[in-house]
């Protein structure tokens, strides 16, 4: 079983809780996910499935949205419910225009601090380790990009949501601390939803209860990759699948990654076209595994 599964996450399971069962109710070792969503979160997880876990690195830098809801009144450090509060602050009406204006302020490249309790590692070490273990440990900010946010509504005084479309590395709970920062009140993110990795949605994603059943559908590998590809000539797909270069007379591209197909339209990994040569990326089979 090759390919991709688009699982819908319940709350209160993990990521690594829902690789676990997929393990178990396929019986197949190589799973994983395209990346981590908060246990208390839900919505879109893809899975990678067998030889689809050598491509995952291809999709992981796709764009996300999310559906966010903050509550106002007091802080946790986790920023989310299940924190312990750091702050506490009397609600008030929000000016609308303040509301208005963070749709404006979020937008474009943002320098973000990724939560202390998140999976984010430093020094070979994830953040919520340090955390647990009472450690303060320097973060330092990166950039991410917010391509899109909108406020879906407010209910005054108590709480905002707001549909966010980013960038791979973008932790809405940062985004939801900078934003209460910015509207200078204690808050919280009290619902999460990712809608879509991709071209992975809520739409073609499958409940739990449905893989069991068997109600499900994999989603092939080449599907979901979305490089032009290139059908290689007989003795140039014999070197490719050495892990040799080959010349480039396929397609008018430089510098860019594209989907190597067999003669006989069978696709076989990953390649990059640099200059006048097409390289290896990453095989499903052959010489890297």
């Amino acid at each position: 079983m090759d390919g991709f599964l688009n699982i819908l996450k319940p709350p209160g399971m993990t990521s690594h809780d829902v690789v676990s069962f997929l393990r178990k109710n396929f019986n197949i070792k190589k799973v994983g996910h395209l990346g981590t969503l908060d246990p208390g979160a839900a919505g879109v997880l893809p899975l990678c499935i067998g030889k689809a876990t050598k491509l995952a690195q291809f999709v992981m830098t796709q764009t996300k949205t999310y559906r966010a809801e903050i509550t106002f009144g007091f802080s946790t450090d986790s920023i989310d419910k299940f924190g312990n509060i750091t702050s506490v602050m009397p609600v008030k009406i929000l000016e609308q225009h303040k509301i208005s204006e963070i749709e404006s302020v979020f937008k474009g490249n943002v320098l973000q601090i990724p939560p202390i309790y998140s999976a984010k590692k430093v020094d070979g070490k994830k953040l919520y380790q340090y955390a647990r273990e009472g450690k303060t440990i320097d973060i330092k900010p990166s950039f991410v990009t917010i391509y899109d946010i909108n406020v879906i509504s407010y209910e005054a005084p108590y709480k905002i949501m707001f549909d966010v479309k980013c960038s791979k590395g973008t932790y809405v709970r940062a985004l939801v601390r900078d934003i209460c920062d910015y509207l200078n009140i204690s808050g919280y993110m009290s619902m999460l939803i990712r809608s879509s990795v991709g071209s992975f949605t809520l739409e073609n994603s499958f409940t739990l209860e449905e893989v069991v059943s068997g109600k499900y559908k994999i989603m092939k590998i080449d599907d979901i990759i979305t490089f032009p590809g290139v059908c290689l000539g007989n003795d140039d797909y014999r070197k490719i699948v050495h892990g040799n270069p080959v010349k480039n007379k396929y397609i008018d591209a430089n510098d860019e990654l594209i989907k190597l197909y067999s003669p006989e339209h069978f696709f076989v990994g990953v390649g990059k076209v640099v200059g006048d040569r097409i390289y290896v990326e990453r095989l499903l089979f052959g010489a890297d595994g």
